[in-house]
């Protein structure tokens, strides 16, 4: 509803600006320029920003100075302290970093967006940018057009800088035109009113446009034409830094608790920022003017005032806040904590990290490891085994003979728990992060899809096991109750062997030791109907239980086949990109199949 409204009024409004001023147009221009060369500056990041990234962020925040540094850095070379929000979202959703370096970055991030007002002041309004843009722009287009992704990036980078440059420039001509037709400075306010009311209107104007930049370049370009008075610029300026924090508010609506925490996080630190700079704007204001004397700027230079003044309270906000991060840190878990309802949900999984492919892709993969952990606890109850003793080094054997108690298990009411949500999650998150990643990152979602849709199947054969399972174990003949229980510990002791394969990093042995597994487990498919047929003809067991024995094999056949071929998936979407190891060295089904009965008739 509030959609419907706000953006017809915006419309509106625009429309009336442009029809009673021309200048108005060339401000709304320029604005429209800018904020479109930072989408196109954020376009060029983003080519950048695979497993590169990942690398530097990991190496970069192992402390909080290095978290600090990062943060200003990346800022002050996208020039987007939202695009550098976001991608702190999204790798703290995939926990690739922990909340106390996250907000490390985005206490770094304020203060390295200053470094844009700097640009814009001292060098902005004194060049004729527009000389500059146009051949930045032509060469960013050539480089567009190239096949390169990397040199894609770059062009984009090189577009945006020159949108950029065009939108100062016509800010600037804008309200240098404006300032002949209407005097703004008579709507100046003074004293704690005009503080309040300039605030305000500087978080409002930066929710709208969502770049505390932007804001930034529009108050200095009128304050350059003289269009609004210097403590109202100031104020301005204050309300910008909070408003910022809307980016990175709307990037955590879809991601986990620790994506919401960061931007409650961010939202506190602009917030205290904003009220330390307001109440103590007195005693600032003469702390730029002593720097500003001592860097040689002039007293009536209000714009580089404004630029230097903008640098101090965010530096104030970190020397301030520092001290109180662990508690900040402890505050935010305890308040937002993870979700304790009974259903399990994805902890991985945010929208943030859907335009940053390879984060999207390591996101998944932990989720997808995380239906799996969660299918191991169903399959083994399932099977009336316990995951402590499937993960331990006692023998099965032993554990599955020995008579015990059932462990009571709804199959369905635990799917719902503690897998359907997150194979949901997974399978929708997939089908958006393909359609917005490149090509080359079609093999590992579609190995991902893959190995969610085996996770359930798995389980889908366990409850069809399950109804036969738990009567013959129990039953007073001993030749089907041995049979069952062997089932139960052929499922237990793939389970654990693939417990031991998850520690393994390196997906090229990983899959070449599930080769192995398949031998040993998956060898011989008529094994079941074989050992019925002995058991029939020994008047063992009934022709009843001979066909439950054959059926049931099957299931836990495709149990075992489900489980080995989730894993392969897995580990197939952690390959590097046409990484052609595994499908040389790989068994093929016919190659285990002889290995099998060669092992067979050996024994």
């Amino acid at each position: 509803m509030l959609g419907r409204i706000f953006l017809p009024s915006i419309f509106l409004v625009l429309s009336y600006g442009f029809w009673v001023s021309t200048s108005f147009k060339d401000i709304a221009a320029g604005v429209a320029l800018f904020l479109f060369g930072m989408l196109c500056m954020e376009q060029g990041f983003k080519a950048y920003n695979g497993g590169a990234l990942q690398r530097i962020l990991t190496a970069s925040t192992d402390r909080l100075w290095k978290s600090l540094a990062f943060g200003i850095v990346s800022t002050t070379l996208m020039q987007s302290s939202s695009l550098v929000s976001v991608i702190t979202i999204s790798f703290l959703s995939a926990e690739l970093i922990g909340l106390r370096q996250g907000l490390g970055i985005i206490f770094g991030a304020n203060l390295g967006t200053t470094t844009g007002a700097w640009l814009v002041a001292g060098f902005g309004l004194k060049v004729n940018l527009s000389a500059y843009a146009m051949p930045i722009l032509v060469f960013g287009v050539l480089l567009l057009m190239q096949a390169s992704k990397k040199l894609k990036g770059f062009g984009w980078v090189l577009v945006g800088i020159g949108f950029l440059f065009l939108g100062i420039h016509f800010m600037k001509e804008g309200f240098s035109d404006f300032s002949n037709q209407i005097d703004l400075t008579q709507y100046a306010m003074t004293g704690v009113a005009g503080l309040l009311v300039f605030t305000l209107v500087g978080v409002v104007a930066t929710v709208i446009m969502q770049s505390s930049h932007a804001t930034l370049t529009l108050i200095i370009t009128a304050l350059a034409a003289g269009q609004i008075s210097y403590e109202n610029a100031l104020a301005l300026a204050i309300g910008a830094n909070v408003g910022t924090t809307i980016t990175a508010i709307l990037g955590a609506i879809g991601a986990n608790a620790a994506g919401k925490r960061l931007a409650a996080g961010h939202l506190i630190f602009n917030v205290a920022t904003g009220l330390v700079a307001l109440v103590f704007i007195q005693l600032l204001l003469a702390s730029v003017d002593s720097l500003g004397d001592w860097l040689g700027i002039a007293s009536d230079n209000h714009t580089l005032k404004l630029a230097l003044f903008h640098t101090l309270f965010n530096l104030l906000g970190i020397a301030l806040m520092l001290p109180f991060l662990n508690r900040l840190v402890n505050g935010l878990e305890g308040v937002l904590a993870e979700d304790e309802t009974r259903r399990d949900r994805p902890r991985f999984l945010s929208d943030a990290s859907l335009s940053l492919p390879q984060v999207a892709l390591q996101a998944v993969t932990k989720e997808t490891k995380h239906l799996f952990s969660n299918a191991f606890t169903l399959i083994a109850h399932g099977v009336n085994l316990h995951r402590d003793s499937i993960t331990s080094a006692a023998d099965l054997q032993p554990v599955a003979d020995a008579p015990g108690k059932l462990i009571e298990l709804d199959l369905d009411d635990q799917y719902e728990r503690m897998i359907k949500d997150i194979y949901s999650a997974n399978i929708e998150f997939l089908s958006r992060a393909q359609a917005a990643a490149p090509a080359e990152y079609g093999d590992a979602y579609n190995a991902l899809r893959h190995a969610n849709m085996d996770v359930v199947a798995a389980i889908k054969a366990v409850k069809h096991l399950r109804k036969n399972l738990l009567h013959y174990m129990q039953s007073p003949n001993p030749k089907i109750r041995r049979e069952y229980n062997g089932f139960r510990v052929r499922i237990g002791e793939v389970l654990r062997s693939l417990a031991v394969l998850r520690e393994t990093d390196d997906s090229v042995v990983a899959l070449l030791s599930l080769d192995r597994i398949r031998v040993e487990f998956l060898g011989d498919e008529n094994a079941a109907a074989s050992i019925a047929d002995t058991l029939i003809r020994e008047h063992a067991i009934t022709s009843q239980m001979a066909t439950s024995l054959i059926n049931d094999g099957a299931y836990v056949r495709e149990v075992i086949q489900r489980l080995l071929d989730m894993n392969e998936q897995l580990h197939r979407a952690g390959l590097a990109y046409g990484d052609p190891v595994h499908d040389e060295l790989a068994l093929k089904a016919e190659e285990i199949a002889n290995i099998a009965r060669h092992a067979g008739s050996v024994r």
